[in-house]
């Protein structure tokens, strides 16, 4: 191992670099992305210093645990963008407080409303046909109503 390192020198730390950070882009995940800095970082550091290989490995076994800690923190900090469509992917949450009119009346407290060009399943209080309700919340994909 000794002449492997002392034959290619900092060239074996750029081709880990370029490896590790070639597998990141087919493994799925973000830690070989932190391991390919750290091996770069390593042959930048050999380029200026020369070390033993002992001080590189250890060198590269410490920035690999300082840059994957440090990926880490970043990676699961909580997003602190607020968005201007909160309920984007949420689009019943988008018709709580609307009136509708009921398209199938509500019997044993379930029937359908007209959105649009859609028919939304409802829960509430019995209602006939063309009645005016209020969706007061969703649960899963049904709307839930009260008399308008």
């Amino acid at each position: 191992m000794q002449e492997f390192f002392t034959s290619w020198g900092s060239w074996t730390w750029l081709i880990l670099a370029v490896g590790l950070a070639a597998l990141e882009m087919v493994v799925p995940g973000i830690l070989l992305i932190w391991l390919a800095g750290a091996a770069l970082v390593v042959a930048l550091v050999d380029l200026l210093l020369p070390l033993s290989w002992q001080a590189e490995v250890a060198l590269f076994a410490v920035l690999s645990v300082l840059f994957a800690y440090a990926g880490y923190r970043w990676s699961n900090q909580p997003d602190q963008r607020i968005s201007d469509k909160p309920n984007l992917n949420m689009r019943g949450q988008t018709y709580v407080g609307r009136t509708f009119v009921v398209a199938e009346a509500i019997q044993n407290g379930r029937g359908k409303v007209k959105v649009g060009d859609t028919l939304w399943v409802v829960s509430g209080s019995d209602a006939d046909v063309g009645a005016s309700v209020r969706v007061t919340d969703v649960d899963g994909a049904m709307l839930v109503v009260e008399p308008a």
